[in-house]
């Protein structure tokens, strides 16, 4: 199965952590690998994929893995679940764990995945951050959920998202942010000769939001799924896509 490990270098040794790719599965067009026409590793159900390569997918995923993921379905909310105890994925955009061998996941296709622990490894999280949960606060929600399990310094690295050159948003985009978290308005950068129009950086937004809760050990982010067409689904690229899974659990 062909993986992103994180360049995570003070994640503790006892966290185990990758994201998928779109290539090494069993999906057909549009969800295949996007270059050779080669199967692809799509992890959605949701998104009209063949179920049963879902499935396949899914079953290829759990042989690299210690247990099933605790799989949710993703609305943008800021709910965040307890991991050992999801069943049927819910709805949810975020999980925490602090059992060993439970395993938290999160479903992108553009949106940003943030995977999280602490540094004595008690505990470990997964959350989704599309542009809404991200202005919402799903990131913030998560961590709260991690500190009332009594972590203290937290880590986070920013997986596979729309780089900060694709992300074109408009001025709806920016007060979403900024009405919340005002210093938000600095993750935005005006395109020359398009009114109204901006690029936003999903990674600088996530900084931006995760030191506002007390989280500055932050790995990751630099990566564009919409540019990076071999290596990762994109919506804003194919509207019709598959997605890729980030997980993260307690070795």
């Amino acid at each position: 199965m062909d993986l992103l490990l994180p360049d995570w270098p003070d994640a503790p040794a006892n966290i185990g952590a990758f994201t998928t790719l779109r290539t090494s599965g069993v999906s057909l067009a549009p969800y295949d690998d996007g270059i050779t026409g080669k199967n692809g590793f799509n992890l959605a159900s949701h998104v009209g994929d063949n179920h049963e390569h879902v499935l396949q997918n899914r079953a290829l995923l759990r042989q690299s893995l210690p247990s099933e993921p605790a799989w949710l379905t993703q609305t943008h909310s800021i709910i965040v679940h307890d991991a050992a105890t999801v069943a049927n994925a819910p709805e949810g955009d975020a999980s925490f764990s602090t059992e060993r061998n439970i395993v938290c996941v999160t479903m992108t296709a553009d949106c940003l995945p943030v995977l999280f622990c602490d540094a004595k490894g008690t505990i470990v999280a997964a959350a989704h951050a599309g542009w809404r949960g991200l202005a919402d606060g799903i990131l913030e929600a998560t961590v709260t959920a991690m500190r009332n399990k009594g972590a203290q310094d937290i880590l986070a690295w920013m997986g596979p998202a729309i780089g900060s050159q694709s992300f074109e948003v408009g001025e709806d985009v920016i007060d979403a942010f900024t009405s919340r978290v005002p210093d938000t308005r600095d993750g935005f950068t005006p395109i020359s000769n398009q009114p109204g129009k901006y690029l936003g950086d999903m990674y600088q937004l996530a900084r931006i939001v995760l030191n506002k809760v007390g989280v500055d050990r932050i790995s990751g982010g630099g990566l564009c799924t919409m540019r990076d067409k071999k290596r990762f689904y994109s919506f804003r690229r194919n509207e019709v896509t598959g997605r890729m899974a980030s997980v993260i659990w307690l070795k």
